[in-house]
């Protein structure tokens, strides 16, 4: 299993205690009582499986189609949204369809680009820690928005995704700066626990969503959406 550099604080440090703890439980095994050795061991090796397994890798294979939008985070829509140009925490200038993807604490919580994507703006908000599935969550929970252009067959268009803290997580990593660029399926950070990740999209004719409410989707391999480029004038 693969594991994330974003959690080498937590996996490697757990990893630690729990080989301390499986060697205290060798020699109680040895010394005094072995099923009470071996259980103490035993519960550690699962235990810290059980906290790795938020941080591992699966290896992806992206769609080679580059129209095809795709899925930032693994998890399941939650809902699909106009928002009107004036509400929108970023410089779009218009409307944009909002996707909602909630991750359970059993999902990889990677975040991944959903196309080839140059960050222009990048906003933390400081907020709150609802359920990720509540409502307000997207308006007032911390959150972590990117902001940019994506380029599909020679076009740019406006494009954002933004990631959203949930009641368990409390820890956002996003390292990247504007004006660097991203390859559409390409891991650029995570949200560590349960949260949600939203896909901002131009509510126009040439991007059509591919998703509905209740879908399951899966980071760099999941389609949103599909760019179809108006002819040029």
């Amino acid at each position: 299993m693969k594991l994330t550099k974003y959690g080498l604080r937590e996996w490697g440090g757990s990893g630690i205690i729990a080989v301390i703890v499986i060697i205290l439980g060798a020699f109680v095994a040895m010394k005094w009582n072995y099923a009470a050795g071996i259980t103490l061991a035993v519960l550690a090796a699962v235990i810290w499986l059980a906290l790795a397994a938020f941080f591992r890798v699966p290896h992806r294979i992206i769609p080679a189609d580059p129209r095809l939008i795709l899925a930032p985070a693994d998890g399941v829509i939650r809902d699909i949204e106009l928002i009107a140009g004036n509400d929108l925490d970023f410089p779009a200038g218009h409307d944009m369809i909002r996707i909602g993807i909630f991750l359970s604490v059993l999902d990889v919580h990677l975040n991944r680009a959903p196309a080839d994507m140059t960050v222009q703006y990048k906003k933390y908000r400081a907020g709150r820690y609802l359920d990720a599935r509540h409502s307000r969550a997207s308006k007032e929970n911390e959150a972590m928005l990117l902001a940019g252009e994506a380029e599909i067959a020679g076009r740019r268009f406006p494009i954002g995704v933004r990631q959203i803290s949930g009641a368990i997580a409390r820890r956002i990593v996003c390292p990247v700066e504007p004006e660097c660029r991203l390859e559409r399926g390409a891991v650029y950070g995570m949200i560590k626990f349960g949260s949600r990740t939203e896909l901002y999209l131009p509510a126009a004719t040439e991007c059509s969503v591919r998703v509905k409410i209740g879908d399951r989707v899966y980071a760099g391999t999941s389609v949103m959406a599909e760019y179809h480029p108006a002819p040029e004038q």
